[in-house]
This record gives C-alpha cells, structure tokens and sequence, in this order.
C-alpha cells in the first residue's frame, strides 16, 4: 500500500491519473471531512482522472493513516504542512485543492498559509462554523462512531440516496476510530476560518444544497460573498447538506468546468 512517511507516523494516499500518457497534467488534491476517508471522493474520481492528476489521502487518524497518539495532536499547522507536503511531492508544488465538510477548513487554511501551493479552491459543503462537539462526542462515547454516523445521516444525504448507499455511508463514517473523533472536534471547535477568510486570493468554487439543513446557515453564504468575492457559488437543488455525497457527478461536472475557466 501507498504510504507517505511523516517520521513520527505515516499517511495513506491515492493517485489516479488517466489523462493521455503524452500530458503533463495538473494536479488535484482531495481532502475529505470529518470520519471520512479517501473512499468518500470514490465517484468524484473518475471524472476527475481524465484530465487531471488526482490525488487522495486518509488525513492523520483517519482510514488506513496512522491512528493518533493523543487528544491533543491536531493543529491547523499540522494538517496544513501534510497537505502541502503531498503537494510537493505528488503534484509538482502546486494544485487545484478541493475540500468537503471540514476538510474544506483544511483546504482554506492552505489556501491562506500556503498560496503557492494551491492553483483553485473548491469547496463542497464547508460549514465557516464548528459543529457542536461536545453532543456529537457525547452520542460517540455513549453509542460508538457507528451509532453516531447512523443517528445523524438522514439530513446529510436526504431522501434520494438509496438504503444500500445511505449503508455505505454509516459504515465509512462509523469505522473512524473514537480517539481521532475525540482530537478532531477539539481541534475544529477552535479554527474560525471567516475570520481571515478574507485573506484567500485564488479563484474559488463554492458548492452547496438547498437543503433545509444545509452545511451553510445563510449568514455562511454571505461571509463567503463578502470575504471571497472571487468566488462562485453553486447551490444543488437536492436536500441532503452533503453536496459531495448526495450528487458528486454534479459536483465534479461543475468543479471541471469551473478549472476549465482557470
């Protein structure tokens, strides 16, 4: 299995890449959420792969990476540093960088951090503010992450999805380990990305539903208009807040048009 070495620990990462063999492709980078792993972009893939040099990884704790040491490993630095570090090394120091749910937390902050680093910005269903950790955290304790991930998908991917994907979506989230969901929802209560979102200047594509409970409150859309006035937003007319999940060929159709224009 593919591993990137971070000496302590290690990261599971992917790469496809299906664009004729006579290319030399740009490079897509894919950050997944909140117990998420690289299975979560599985449809997004193959309509990304043609034309770009795709990239996933199971960020720190998550999937097959290395299980986290403690609660309090995870900073906005860190997960900042493993992405460009994989940038570097995989997609020739730059790359069109797409995040969901809270990996889009990641992906803004590398934006900011690291601009040379990221060509365009696409974000699918990130919320600007935290969850409520200490409910989630409680139910996981209580319950276990499966439990959880079960309790809280019915708004996440609608009505449409089947029984067979809304499964398939409780047993991803739900095998996270409990110790990662502990550090990460110390971690993302305290990132307030609006705060300096202003401060992104790349072209940027923003993806959302018009879902009842979206992952964005209305006053999110219009930080985003006012601190990312580069930005397009794209609201789906699906009810499920997990635009990524509940209608990625969509999504990726319009992420591909949107890097065709830059």
């Amino acid at each position: 299995m593919p591993y990137f070495d971070l000496s302590p620990g290690r990261l599971y990462y992917e790469i496809d890449d299906y664009t004729d063999p006579w290319t030399t492709p740009e490079s897509v980078l894919l950050i997944h959420g909140f117990t998420e792993s690289t299975p979560a972009w599985r449809a997004w893939v193959p309509h990304l792969a043609r034309r770009y040099r795709v990239i996933r990884f199971d960020q720190e704790g998550f999937g097959q990476s290395s299980a986290v040491p403690n609660v309090d490993i995870f900073s906005t630095a860190r997960f900042v540093d493993h992405a460009a570090r994989l940038i570097e090394a995989f997609g020739g120091g730059s790359a069109h960088v797409m995040g969901a749910k809270s990996g889009g937390l990641v992906a803004i902050e590398l934006a900011r951090l690291q601009p040379q680093r990221v060509k365009t910005l696409t974000l699918a269903s990130v919320p600007l503010d935290p969850p409520q950790p200490q409910q989630w955290l409680q139910h996981m304790e209580q319950h276990g992450v499966q439990s959880w991930a079960r309790d809280t998908m019915p708004p996440r991917l609608g009505t449409r999805m089947p029984p067979a994907g809304f499964e398939w979506w409780v047993n991803l989230m739900g095998s996270t380990r409990i110790e990662t969901a502990r550090a990460y929802m110390r971690w993302v209560s305290t990132i307030d990305v609006g705060a300096t979102l202003h401060e992104v200047k790349c072209p940027a594509l923003v993806l959302t539903t018009q879902s009842p409970r979206r992952a964005y409150s209305r006053s999110d859309i219009e930080v985003y208009r006012e601190k990312l006035p580069q930005a397009e937003i794209v609201a789906l007319p699906v009810d499920g807040y997990h635009v990524g999940a509940t209608d990625p060929d969509e999504c990726a159709r319009i992420a591909l048009e949107f890097l065709a224009r830059h």
